[in-house]
């Protein structure tokens, strides 16, 4: 019974049960020209994530505005594995009241095992997937329609394991009938998922609208929707935010803006987690950075405090490790580094000292490519300033963000600047410092810049450790590694910048959020 009043919700009317009354319509700016794809599977880029988020649910999920903390979703509880046939298994029994969104060609029907084997299956499979290598060696089975083994032949830490189930990236549940009926690019162009918004339609370059889903499991949301605006002009989004035609906007970290907007009464400015990491990374295979000397002095050439100064003050902080100890375990603090004198203070004279006794005493000339986005440029601007004091000459090329990442992976930079967040040390390691995620010439190419293959070991041992504080030891040990190997500096994180009119109220508390944005659920409503 419960079912079917479930189901007559979705066919109260055709057009995703939206209810239109713009005072409830949600209306967010955001910096991006257009949604690259609504399939959370493929889902990379901040702002898409942010689009998924709303539509999409997982087994388990990071707590609205609490992460890293993880709480159930649309699982009855977080399980604890058991060893079966040589296996480890981790046991979930599902919700019996959510309910897949209608779609274009498929009606709202309760969700079951056969949705959530479909999508963590896909979710591994790498001709759909863009995180299929965070799945390797899973399997997962039906038990029954509410209950879902997922099995590992090596077994993995809770701290590996939860993020591969929870509402981030891969983990994301899609709804079988609407990709085998629309197909894959079809369904990233309408997700159709669980989640507390449902995709109501979009118009290229300009918007797309998501209605309150009437038949939510947590209940229907206090919004009856929301729009997103996609505006990359951030000095449109600000002016339409003060004039009261948007209600949320993606920020800007320079402290101008920041002076300029504490002034006006009815704008609140929101700071928050996770931190994207910058870090710096030097290629140990070209000249003249395949000398070690070169690349320290290229650490002790540059202050961190320098880059920080770019942004407001408390959106950026120092990391003094990959993994950022601020939001993750395995990261090293500033005092540890410190301690083992990995830190790399800024030092200039002790930067020319290795360069004179690597043979470069009159330095020497990079030409990098650099993106057109403020992270980026600002970052990189501020390295050639720097650098160039120490008799270092950078040019730079500016490009498209796009074209950066494409030539960054053909292996054009001796030095790349690259922002990131990943789920947790592993991820963060592997991609970036594994022999096998070497950009061009690694077994599965991704973003080792640096050409490093001095941690491969470490990596796979804590892997595989079942023990989270073994893991915690062996990624501070390969970070110390690295760090006195001088593959990479990190530099710092930069905070999440939101600004909203005082009458929206996010529901729930805002340290730090995965999905990259202050996240909009059930409980976001605007105050009276």
């Amino acid at each position: 019974m419960a079912i079917a009043a479930l189901l007559l919700m979705f066919f109260i009317t055709p057009a995703a049960n939206a209810v239109e009354n713009d005072a409830q319509i949600l209306r967010l700016g955001i910096d991006a020209a257009d949604l690259g794809t609504g399939d959370p599977h493929r889902a990379a880029s901040r702002n898409d994530r942010a689009v998924v988020d709303m539509i999409f649910n997982g087994l388990l999920r990071y707590k609205p505005g609490e992460a890293p903390q993880i709480e159930p979703d649309i699982a009855t509880s977080i399980p604890v594995p058991k060893i079966a046939d040589g296996k480890q298994v981790w046991r979930f029994e599902l919700r019996r009241d959510v309910m897949c969104h209608p779609g274009p060609r498929t009606e709202g029907y309760q969700l079951t095992a056969d949705d959530v084997v479909f999508s963590l299956m896909r979710a591994a499979d790498p001709d759909v997937s863009s995180y299929a290598g965070d799945y390797e060696g899973m399997t997962a089975s039906k038990v029954d329609d509410f209950t879902v083994d997922i099995a590992f032949d090596t077994p993995l830490s809770s701290i590996l394991f939860f993020p591969k189930v929870a509402d981030y990236a891969g983990g994301f549940i899609v709804c079988k009938k609407a990709v085998e009926s629309l197909g894959d690019e079809d369904f990233g162009a309408h997700p159709v998922g669980t989640g507390p918004f449902v995709f109501k339609d979009r118009v290229a370059g300009e918007r797309i609208r998501l209605a309150a889903n009437e038949a939510y499991f947590r209940g229907r949301p206090q919004l009856d929707g929301v729009e997103v605006r996609y505006l990359p002009d951030f000095e449109k989004r600000d002016a339409l935010l003060r004039d009261e035609e948007l209600d949320v906007i993606f920020g800007s970290e320079k402290p101008e803006w920041f002076d300029a907007i504490s002034g006006d009464e009815s704008i609140n400015v929101d700071v928050f987690g996770v931190g994207q990491v910058i870090t710096m990374h030097f290629n140990t295979a070209r000249p003249p950075l395949d000398d070690i000397r070169v690349r320290k002095a290229l650490a002790y050439a540059v202050d961190r405090d320098v880059f920080r100064s770019l942004f407001a003050q408390g959106v950026v902080e120092n990391v003094y490790s990959p993994v950022p100890a601020e939001f993750l375990p395995g990261g090293l603090s500033r005092e540890e580094a410190a301690r083992l004198q990995l830190d790399y203070p800024y030092d200039p004279a002790k930067a020319r000292e290795l360069l004179a006794e690597a043979g470069y005493e009159d330095g020497f000339k990079l030409k990098l490519v650099t993106s057109e986005r403020g992270h980026y440029l600002s970052n990189y601007e501020s390295l050639r300033d720097q650098l160039a004091k120490v008799g270092i000459e950078i040019e730079l090329e500016v490009v498209e963000h796009r074209e950066m990442h494409r030539r960054i992976r053909e292996d054009e930079n001796a030095i790349v600047i690259y922002v990131a967040w990943r789920p947790n040390a592993d991820v963060f390691l592997t991609r970036f410092f594994h022999s096998d995620s070497t950009v061009v010439t690694g077994k599965s190419p991704d973003t080792n810049f640096s050409h490093y293959d001095g941690i491969d070991k470490l990596i796979e041992i804590a892997r595989s450790a079942r023990d989270p504080a073994d893991q915690v030891r062996i990624w501070k040990q390969a970070q110390v590694k690295l760090l006195s190997d001088a593959a990479a500096l990190p530099l710092h994180y930069v905070n999440l910048v939101y600004a909203r009119r005082k009458n929206v109220d996010y529901g729930h508390p805002l340290t730090a959020a995965m999905a990259l944005y202050p996240q909009f659920t059930e409980t976001t409503r605007f105050k009276d």
